[in-house]
């Protein structure tokens, strides 16, 4: 038998394996080089789900930079950006974090190492679709980095919540990485989305809605 009991692992059991065996060591990021990005191992990472430690140093910047009440993470997978913005939140003195997991399995693995981590007042974890779950106020900064098909479909309906000056990051959006660039190079034309594309090696998109901008 496989790990978590089946033959053939998910992709994301695989990585959570891996990233268990490495405890938390870094390591050169293997993503393949693209045009933007010609030089990948440049950079490093905790394991291949999990944005890239220099993102996840700019995830804890930004924090600290535009001071955000609210934050809404999807896709938490192990935790470990949650972390970093959560860290952030704390150094500001204020905010939340609201961040999901649709597998129940990463849920709960994530959900052990967040509740170690003495951050959860910082913390609001769920185990549901980033299509299903509700958020009640404003929102200041989104990161969508969930399953890749359904990145557009989660930010065109947090859209109406997210703050006209409030920052929106998209992760995975490098030009290997086509379903999630073509997607935010759409929400441009279609005049939802300011964007700018930042050559890492997955790719991020830092962007804010053009509605309501003055």
């Amino acid at each position: 038998m496989g790990l978590f009991g089946k033959k053939y692992a998910k992709q994301e059991y695989k990585v959570m394996a891996q990233a268990e065996r490495a405890q938390g060591a870094l390591q050169p990021e293997y993503h393949r080089a693209t045009p933007e990005c010609p030089h990948p191992e440049r950079w490093h990472m905790y394991d291949s789900m999990t944005a890239e430690a220099e993102v996840l140093e700019f995830l804890y910047t930004l924090v600290t930079t535009i001071k955000p009440e609210l934050v809404v993470e999807t896709g938490s997978f192990l935790g470990v950006s949650t972390l970093w913005i959560a860290k952030a939140l704390k150094q500001n003195g204020f905010g939340k974090i609201i961040s999901c997991e649709y597998d129940p399995v990463v849920f709960t693995s994530a959900k052990e190492k967040l509740e170690a981590s003495g951050l959860m007042e910082w913390i609001e974890l769920r185990n549901e679709s980033s299509l299903e779950m509700k958020i009640d106020g404003t929102i200041d900064l989104f990161f969508s980095d969930s399953d890749m098909p359904i990145r557009e479909k989660e930010v065109e309906r947090f859209l109406p919540q997210i703050r006209s000056t409030g920052i929106i990051l998209i992760h995975d959006a490098s030009s290997h990485l086509k379903t999630v660039r073509d997607a935010a190079f759409r929400m441009e034309e279609n005049g939802w989305l300011s964007c700018v594309f930042l050559p890492t090696p997955r790719g991020l998109v830092i962007a804010q809605k053009r509605e309501g901008r003055k």
